[in-house]
């Protein structure tokens, strides 16, 4: 039977279930990429698990966020996660080396090979043929002790590509498109895979774009095919050895499909305050800006910079405009450099900033308050900026540049466009060099690791209450993000280590007296729309609720990443019946009495279904949409007590059909 690559990928590595959407499937794992922010909860939840070294071929630690330090709270971080690493076997990449998806794509991502990460743009890898997946830090941990990664096989949709890219459009523009099609909620449930002659002219920067950005049509990841392009990123980067071609089969059949003419495309933005707001960029009226950002997590690849770089060169930045450049690694920063991109982009009046992620999460670079900011970045919900009551818009770096000298949002077509600089040849083996090694086993258990005062082991759920009788906290509107419930920003990230502290920011944009409120109560319930939970993996939107007494959250729909990542915790994710919460979010509900009475033995029966009685009243029917796994974990208690009470078996060494020649046999990274 002909395969999509995406299946052909998940069934050389499935230990358990069937491929087939709504399943609950269980696979082995080649990879785990964790960043800082959502790093210290992944180790700390890790040592609980009690083992004594990663069960993985390969683990990576990237310092890439919380970098800023204007107390010693960051460093305590880095501190911890560094020798954590050491101790248990992941390799380290300290603060400044770079941005953790490029980094990875540079040095260790492999085609065929599966890269589950807490970092919700981990999907990033799937430019060199990777299932590469983001998840929670508790799903990763348990992952990385050699449980594998549980999760429902998605839908495939195959997004046939055809023709060539115009001037002056980019593959920020095709990823813009698509979420001009599907809008935040369209791509849940699915993966997204792409084929067709259209492919021959995307490079793997291109592909990455794309890649990365996928998620926020809320889709678990994105894949390209492992072809010429792929072969020449591994040679550029010294891996030619670890190239395989792969592709879907030939009459491979897709759950859905779609086509995508790249020479159809025009120049797109996305408005504020949603990556699924797209535009052609000649629709907007006149809108000038006063802030232009590139780089970070995507587009800031040397293809991203060399672009803006030929745009800028022999002219200045519009004096009303502060333009900010950011690599993606410190490979890239070299490359820039010998090439004379850095040069061109300095003159231009750009400010020059490390690779960090740095404003992409608002540290650093905040805009004034209502004026447009014009970034490269993947997202622009309302203040993650770092400002409240920002006005973020989205485009590919050509749209940037242009506008950057224009002081209003134009398309690359309004100016003049010299050639690329070639890139100078990057040395990669110099910058593995700053990437600590793994020691052996017994050297490793030698080593002390340092928790600073900052560093708080998250709360563990109790096991779920026979019956529930609670008050709603807060009712809040559709597509309501993580960054909401654990906010960005130095100041807030800075305490992601503890959740008691971290608490305090929940919902503060919307309603300051929440964090208050909900201690006051003891805990509660929280009402949402559709879509709940949209963003980022950052499992804190997860454990500060339930910090807080929280167990049960009814929403009309979430995103995958949080929940998942509610039931790891232990909180149950109920579904609002249609029509039962308004989209504005309006805060009439606050204070309402829920009484549910059998919620455990409904969640273990398998129930499809609880009854909320309503201030003693009315009756609300509320969905128990859960696969027999989720249940599982439900009635367990959550993730760690299931795996720390003998309900999750390690996989076995041969759990995975292991095939050489289609490059999916878990092996080292370089």
């Amino acid at each position: 039977m002909s395969q999509t690559l995406t299946h052909k990928i998940l069934a050389r590595h499935l230990a358990s279930g069937e491929l087939k959407p709504g399943a609950d499937i269980t696979i082995a794992v080649d990879q785990i990429l964790i960043e800082d922010a959502t790093g210290t909860m992944a180790a700390m939840q890790f040592e609980m698990l009690g083992v004594d070294s990663i069960a993985v071929p390969l683990a990576v630690m990237y310092v890439d966020h919380n970098v800023l330090q204007i107390d010693d709270k960051n460093m305590q971080d880095h501190h911890y996660l560094r020798t954590f690493s050491a101790r248990y076997g992941l390799r380290y990449s300290p603060a400044g080396h770079g941005i953790s998806h490029y980094i990875h794509l540079e040095h260790f991502s492999r085609p065929g090979q599966v890269l589950v990460g807490a970092d919700s743009h981990t999907s990033t890898a799937g430019a060199l043929g990777m299932f590469a997946l983001g998840a929670g830090g508790l799903e990763v941990a348990v992952a990385m002790a050699g449980y594998g990664f549980d999760f429902v096989c998605p839908a495939v949709v195959g997004v046939e590509l055809t023709g060539t890219l115009g001037p002056n459009a980019e593959a920020k523009d095709v990823v813009l498109e698509l979420l001009r099609r599907h809008g935040v909620r369209g791509g849940r449930g699915k993966v997204f895979e792409f084929y067709g002659e259209g492919l021959a002219s995307l490079s793997v920067s291109a592909r990455a774009t794309i890649c990365n950005m996928i998620i926020e049509t809320g889709a678990a990841t994105a894949v390209f095919p492992s072809d010429d392009q792929t072969g020449a990123w591994l040679r550029t980067h010294g891996r030619e050895d670890q190239f395989v071609p792969l592709a879907a089969d030939a009459g491979a059949t897709y759950d859905d499909g779609e086509r995508l003419d790249l020479s159809a495309l025009v120049p797109l933005v996305a408005l504020p305050h949603s990556p699924g707001n797209v535009r052609p960029v000649s629709e907007l009226p006149r809108t000038e800006v006063v802030q232009v950002c590139v780089g970070s997590s995507v587009n800031s690849s040397y293809e991203d910079l060399a672009t803006v770089a030929a745009i800028l060169k022999g002219h200045t930045v519009h004096p009303a405009v502060q333009l900010t450049v950011t690599p993606g690694s410190r490979q890239i920063l070299q490359t820039i450099i010998a090439s004379g991109v850095y040069e061109d982009l300095m003159q231009a009046g750009a400010r020059m900033l490390e690779p960090v992620c740095g404003p992409c999460v608002g540290i650093g670079q905040a805009p004034t308050e209502g004026t447009p900011s014009l970034r490269t970045f993947n997202r622009n919900f309302p203040g993650r900026s770092g400002t409240a009551e920002d006005a973020v818009y989205l485009c590919s770096p050509s749209t940037a540049a242009a506008s950057a000298l224009e002081g209003a949002i134009v398309d690359a077509s309004t100016v003049s466009r010299g050639e690329l600089r070639p890139a100078a040849p990057p040395h990669p083996e110099v910058h593995d060099l700053h990437i600590a090694g793994v020691l052996p086993l017994e050297s490793r258990r030698t080593i002390e690791i340092e928790r600073g005062s900052n560093l708080v082991p998250p709360p563990q759920p109790a096991p779920l209450p026979a019956d529930l009788d609670a008050r709603v906290l807060i009712a809040v509107g559709d597509d309501i993000s993580t960054g909401d419930m654990a906010p960005d920003g130095a100041i807030a990230m800075s305490v992601w280590s503890n959740i008691a502290v971290c608490a305090r920011f929940m919902f503060r944009r919307l309603d300051p007296g929440f964090h208050d409120r909900a201690l006051e109560w003891g805990g509660g319930i929280i009402v949402g729309g559709e879509n709940y939970g949209q963003g980022s993996s950052r499992e804190h939107a997860a454990l500060i609720p339930l910090y807080l007494g929280v167990r049960v959250v009814a929403a009309g729909s979430y995103a995958r990443i949080h929940r998942r990542n509610l039931i790891a915790a232990g909180i149950v994710p109920l579904v609002l019946p249609a029509g039962a919460h308004s989209s504005t979010g309006q805060h009439s509900s606050t204070g309402q009495r829920w009484v549910i009475e059998g919620l455990a033995d409904a969640v273990a029966s398998g129930a499809p279904s609880v009854t909320a009685r309503v201030d003693g009243d009315a009756e609300l029917v509320l969905g128990l949409d859960f696969s027999p796994a989720e249940r599982a974990v439900l009635a367990a208690g959550g993730l760690l007590a299931q795996v720390r009470t003998g309900g999750r078996t390690m996989l076995a060494g041969d759990a995975v059909v292991q095939d050489d020649a289609a490059g999916v046999t878990p092996g080292s990274a370089r």
